[in-house]
């Protein structure tokens, strides 16, 4: 039989032939991971499904795995995306997941040259967080130094969205830490400034919808979660350490709660995680009574893991979690589901009841009281 148009006809084939034996590099393939976490719009289960399957057969070629049972839907779909790919190399496998990413990119306007441009391990693009991926390791890290780390609202929010990320992502642990000398200091109290149009009343009860989500995502979160706290930690980001697997603290830590100073109620789950952790007397000092810990108290209590001299603070805690980082991840995952799974739903109720009480509380001339003192007693310094 004839071949019509011979010579185009060869030279695509040689064309695919070439791009087959050429593939992406190691390197293109780590930046088109980066470019990933980048993606504003989610591209629909078709496509993650078919980013993890070429994931999967890039770093470990064709699917060698036990088949899901039926009723595992989810681990199903991923482990079917995988098998469909066969027997194709894991440089071919990486070149069409660069193509994926790089017309992902595209198709929000961005260029597919980026996914090349931008080096393994960058920040992505949150406006207060810097977001990274090496070593198998997410760290987020709030990024706020020259206001203590204070969360504002659309902190908040990035939070969650980076939480949500590193949830899919290819790492095995997550990290919170604090750029700067500060952990975190809590709330931004200029969030109790901005009255909208709505009142009070609506003000309340937008900031409970949005605590409710926020602590949500930590009870949630299905891998193991590290926090490093590098400083002084107050209110929020203490309440919720009670959600982490595991909290290092440098020895010039200090963990502050001062929630009746300011008229307000304990909340990230505290009022249940914290009698528990250190009883109720020690939790009553905290949560009742502005308590501040210092990070060896905080350590005694329970409440952190382990201290470690702020000389070798960061090389101590980094070396070891990159060794974490090494071990087998659906392991540290199934397992974090067993320790945590059986309270999920009686930290969701808690949440719910600090999230009610905290809305009374934030709309009492108590509390108005409170913060305008506050507010009174930094002015005069």
């Amino acid at each position: 039989m004839k071949i019509k148009n011979y010579p185009f006809k060869l030279r695509f084939i040689e064309s695919l032939c070439c791009r087959w034996l050429r593939g992406a590099t190691v390197e293109q393939f780590e930046q088109a991971k980066n470019k990933l976490s980048t993606l504003k719009k989610d591209p629909g289960n078709e496509v993650k499904l078919k980013i993890y399957a070429l994931f999967k057969q890039a770093t470990q070629g064709p699917c060698n795995t036990p088949k899901p049972g039926m009723l595992d839907f989810v681990n199903k779909a991923k482990w079917d995306a995988w098998k469909s790919l066969g027997s194709i190399s894991e440089e071919e496998a990486r070149q069409q997941y660069c193509d994926l990413i790089g017309s992902l990119v595209e198709a929000e306007g961005g260029s597919s040259a980026q996914v090349a441009a931008q080096p393994a391990g960058s920040e992505t693009t949150f406006k207060t967080l810097l977001v990274t991926t090496e070593d198998n390791i997410t760290t987020i890290k709030l990024n706020r130094p020259d206001k203590k780390n204070a969360i504002t609202t659309d902190m908040y929010n990035e939070i969650v969205a980076a939480l949500e990320q590193a949830a899919k992502d290819d790492s095995v642990i997550t990290v919170f830490t604090g750029a700067g000398d500060f952990y975190c200091s809590g709330n931004d109290l200029n969030n109790f400034t901005k009255i909208p149009e709505g009142g009070v009343q609506d003000m309340a009860r937008r900031a409970g919808d949005l605590l409710r989500t926020y602590v949500k995502a930590y009870i949630d979160f299905p891998k193991p979660l590290v926090a490093v706290v590098n400083g002084p930690a107050v209110g929020i980001s203490v309440t919720v350490l009670g959600l982490f697997d595991l909290v290092y603290a440098t020895d010039g830590a200090t963990f502050h709660t001062p929630f009746s100073q300011l008229g307000q109620s304990a909340e990230g789950c505290s009022s249940y995680t914290f009698p528990k952790i250190m009883g109720t007397a020690k939790a009553s000092e905290m949560l009742l009574f502005n308590k501040k810990l210092t990070a060896v108290q905080a350590c005694e209590l329970g409440l952190v893991t382990e201290v470690f001299p702020d000389s070798s603070f960061q090389s101590e805690v980094w070396t070891r979690l990159r060794a974490y980082a090494k071990l087998p991840p659906n392991s540290l995952a199934l397992s974090k589901q067993l320790i945590r799974s059986m309270e999920k739903e009686r930290l969701y109720a808690v949440n719910d009841a600090e999230v009610e009480r905290l809305i009374e509380r934030w709309t009492s001339d108590e509390c108005f009281n409170a913060i305008m003192s506050f507010f009174q007693g930094k002015a005069k310094l």
